[in-house]
């Protein structure tokens, strides 16, 4: 890969994540001042959601097997861009959530697409795919401080106004156009039988007679419920406890997401894969603790303290399974058990917590104010449970495993 490409493609990657940055983070906020209940706020975030269960289906169907992967990016962002701007100017529950609904079947899809390019002119895909990766993270930090002091100069209440959802469809647009550029990436399956089986990685459930593999996919699916609750509600919670710049400050969670990154390869010799993988967990348990306890306390820093536990939090539990999947799964169903862990998670699992965490929040909402410390305790418990379910019967022992899992980090 040249410094062309290596330009290209981390141009390709800020963009796409600053998008999903822009408009995501402070929708929530936006809908409340909108009318929208807590309810309707956790459909709008469930569309993200079924646009990760559909986007298989589009890529294995059509992107894999009849056109070039930048060519798709293209009609996808410029058309999904057009929506979003739509959506922005929309009032009234069904037609924004149904105009949400026809961006993310847009914007989803591309998240595969924008690997698939990069890996394509790649001839060390672990040691540069990283680097080219981690522009998507600072895109997405970029995102939330452009919002902060960049939109605020038009708008001091921006984060309860649709300019972040124009700023993200402008930015679509010209990713749209930007990709005509990208180095061609040629389908890869033409002429190939499709089988809904290998869509949706199904070939994986294989992998579901080993114990250890069987409690792990459990217990992704069940960890990504209560992060939904993160998703949809942190940043109306934050401006509703007057914090200032609040998209700004939950970009410190991409920045600690990097930072820990980095100390992944020294902790993994040292703890393995199990305690990795529980520290994780038992980090989002901390997370809501803490949202929780500032709910009553007021205490700014308990929330940036939750907010920068994310980098334990995605790293220690979603990176390193993305590894231990790896690992696991032998040649022929590595990219199946990938697919499926990734439809359990960003597809059932937060699908299943973005229409719960809506409930919930309605439950504690009595004349229009939130009850924050009650609606914080439910995943706090809920990721508690599966922590200690993951504590006592997930076993991985191998030595050998562990020193495969060691080399993979060390790119």
């Amino acid at each position: 890969m040249g410094n062309k490409y290596y330009t290209q493609l981390s141009i390709m990657m800020f963009l796409q994540f600053f998008i999903w940055g822009a408009w995501f983070v402070t929708l929530g906020t936006y809908l409340a001042a909108q009318g929208f209940s807590g309810s309707d706020i956790g459909t709008a975030y469930l569309t993200n959601n079924i646009g990760a269960i559909i986007s298989p289906f589009f890529i294995g169907l059509i992107a894999d097997r009849f056109f070039a992967s930048e060519k798709i990016m293209a009609v996808l962002h410029i058309l999904g861009g057009c929506i979003l701007y739509a959506v922005s100017g929309l009032e009234g529950t069904g037609p924004i959530i149904l105009g949400l609904m026809l961006y993310n079947a847009c914007y989803m899809p591309t998240l595969a697409l924008v690997n698939a390019i990069s890996f394509h002119q790649m001839t060390s895909p672990d040691i540069q795919f990283p680097k080219v990766r981690v522009w998507g993270t600072v895109g997405w930090i970029v995102a939330g401080f452009a919002i902060t002091y960049g939109l605020t100069q038009i708008n001091s209440t921006v984060e309860a106004t649709a300019l972040p959802m124009k700023m993200a469809a402008i930015a679509s647009i010209i990713l749209g156009l930007f990709s005509v550029t990208l180095p061609h990436t040629p389908p890869g399956k033409v002429g190939e039988k499709v089988t809904i089986r290998d869509v949706l990685g199904l070939d994986a459930l294989v992998l579901m007679k080993d114990r250890s593999f069987a409690i792990f996919a459990f217990s992704s699916l069940a960890i990504s419920i209560p992060l939904a609750f993160y998703y949809a509600f942190t940043n109306l919670y934050l401006n509703e406890m007057g914090v200032e710049g609040a998209a700004a400050k939950m970009s410190f969670g991409q920045m600690s997401e990097v930072a820990f990154m980095l100390l992944m390869p020294l902790l993994f010799r040292r703890l393995g894969v199990k305690w990795m993988l529980l520290i994780g967990m038992f980090a989002w348990v901390l997370r809501y603790a803490l949202f929780a306890l500032a709910a009553d306390q007021a205490l700014v820093s308990m929330l940036l303290a939750g907010i920068i536990l994310h980098g334990i939090c995605y790293d220690f539990f979603f990176v390193t399974g993305q590894i231990y999947v790896d690992r696991k799964a032998g040649k022929k169903v590595r990219a199946s058990a990938q697919g499926f862990i990734t439809l359990m998670t960003y597809g059932v699992g937060l699908a299943i917590g973005s229409s719960l965490s809506g409930r919930i929040v309605d439950y504690y909402t009595a004349d229009g104010v939130r009850d924050w410390g009650q609606i914080w305790w439910i995943p706090c418990i809920v990721a508690g449970v599966v922590a200690l379910l993951f504590a006592i019967f997930f076993t991985d022992r191998s030595a050998e495993e562990a020193s495969e899992q060691e080399d993979k980090l060390h790119v």
